[in-house]
């Protein structure tokens, strides 16, 4: 197959298995160390775990990705990529040991939160830079596949990171200092694996003319207000609405996955250990929903149109979330992740459809980079919000019906404005029509 001879000629390539060594190596340890984060706010025997603590946790794993994401490719570009594989693993490997201490002394939580919120934020430039290295260790006629290969054996590293951090978890007892220390070994070997490529192989190239870093972190932040300017021209509506959809149903999946955490920590495993296996299988079939989404989503959006496809996600929300979730049991939450899963993940795809066909070429990256922003933000209210209407065992009917209402509201506004544009469309059709 000749997908199957490209990808044996790109592992070929030298620095490109290196560059996804260092990719694989970091973004394991990214889920070692996220599980065990989770496991020691949420399901340590020895916390009384809040939806307050919840939503801390939220902020500080995702907050990092929205506001230094849109400022990390300016500091990129003044900086060797390589030594920012080097120097952000090695520093992330010491954060982490550090918090590994923090969790085995008695030291107050927002110390705690800090260190991990610093291993997050370098995570960002260490992403962003295994992106940017690509063009440099693989040739332009296989660049598409390298971008397909790396960023899905990230994940997939990230998710075997996860499951050994379970597995860890058990032989250490529920220790989850273990746990991070073993992200933090992963993290020293990310470092040491990207020694093995010249320093000045991934760039960037140095420029004689570059802006001081001041005037180019001010540029881009005006570039940033540039692109919800270009949004909210007439002609980029679809767009804008599509956004506004999909930052309201992120809210709600933020809002229902604290909900599904308190659930399983509380009212639904008789111990903290037995409520971190429900909580690993609720994602897992979420997790299956989401690639159920890519299966089913580009027909359906075909024949539908990605707004219309919107709309039936935020309809069968509206009236699937109440029906599986108010009997807070577990089956029912199971079927529910699975459809939460579905539906948002389908949700995106279509917004991801409509910004990428209504959104000038110019202005697509920085679309895309609020995008992201408005993403991770709408998923820490939801789990802000969560903590204020959660009971201590996590059965909130409130919540459950107020998440059903929100989605509603996008089903309908969302089909207004489709039916308005199938609507103008019809009367432009009219208009232009030549007479019989």
């Amino acid at each position: 197959m000749p997908v199957v001879r490209d990808l044996r000629a790109l592992l070929r390539l030298r620095y490109f298995r290196r560059l996804l060594y260092v990719r694989l190596l970091s973004q394991g340890a990214d889920g070692v160390y996220q599980v065990a984060l989770a496991a020691y706010v949420v399901f340590s025997p020895e916390k009384q775990t809040s939806a307050t603590a919840i939503a801390s946790a939220m902020a500080v794993l995702l907050l990092p990705y929205s506001l230094v994401g849109p400022f990390a490719g300016v500091l990129l570009d003044r900086w060797r990529r390589r030594q920012v594989f080097v120097y952000g693993n090695l520093l992330r490997a010491l954060l982490a040991a550090a918090t590994a201490v923090l969790m085995v002394s008695q030291v107050p939580d927002w110390l705690f939160y800090v260190s991990a919120l610093c291993v997050t934020a370098v995570n960002r430039f260490v992403l962003a830079g295994l992106s940017a290295s690509l063009p440099r260790v693989v040739d332009a006629e296989r660049l598409v596949l390298a971008n397909s290969l790396s960023p899905t054996a990230g994940t997939l590293a990230a998710t075997a990171g996860g499951g050994l951090a379970f597995a860890v978890r058990l032989v250490a007892s529920g220790s989850d200092a273990a746990v991070v220390l073993l992200g933090a070994f992963l993290y020293l070997c990310a470092s040491l694996s990207s020694l093995s490529m010249p320093r000045a192989l991934l760039g960037p190239d140095q420029q004689p003319m570059r802006p001081p870093l001041r005037a180019a972190l001010v540029v881009t932040a005006r570039e940033l207000i540039a692109a919800v300017r270009h949004l909210a021209e007439p002609r980029r509506r679809e767009a804008a609405w599509a956004l506004a959809a999909m930052t309201l149903m992120r809210f709600c999946y933020g809002a229902l996955l604290v909900l599904l955490l308190m659930l399983s920590r509380y009212a639904l495993a008789a111990t903290p250990d037995a409520g971190l296996k429900l909580l690993g299988l609720s994602l897992a079939v979420s997790g299956a929903g989401f690639f159920a989404a890519a299966m089913v989503t580009p027909g359906a959006a075909g024949r539908l149109g990605p707004g219309w496809w919107i709309v039936v996600c935020a309809t069968a929300a509206t009236i699937l979330e109440p029906a599986l979730g108010l009997p807070f049991a577990r089956s029912p939450l199971l079927v529910a992740a699975f459809v939460l899963g579905l539906i948002t993940q389908g949700a995106k795809i279509s917004t991801d459809t409509i910004v990428q066909s209504c959104v000038d070429d110019g202005f697509r990256g920085r679309v895309f980079s609020v995008y992201d922003v408005l993403f991770n933000v709408a998923f820490v209210g939801a789990a802000g919000v969560a903590a204020l209407m959660l009971p201590p065992d996590g059965r909130s009917a409130v919540l459950v019906v107020f998440v059903a209402l929100i989605y509603a509201g996008v089903a309908g506004s969302m089909a207004r404005f489709e039916r308005s544009r199938d609507g103008n469309r019809g009367d432009v059709s009219r208009e232009t029509s030549p007479p019989r």
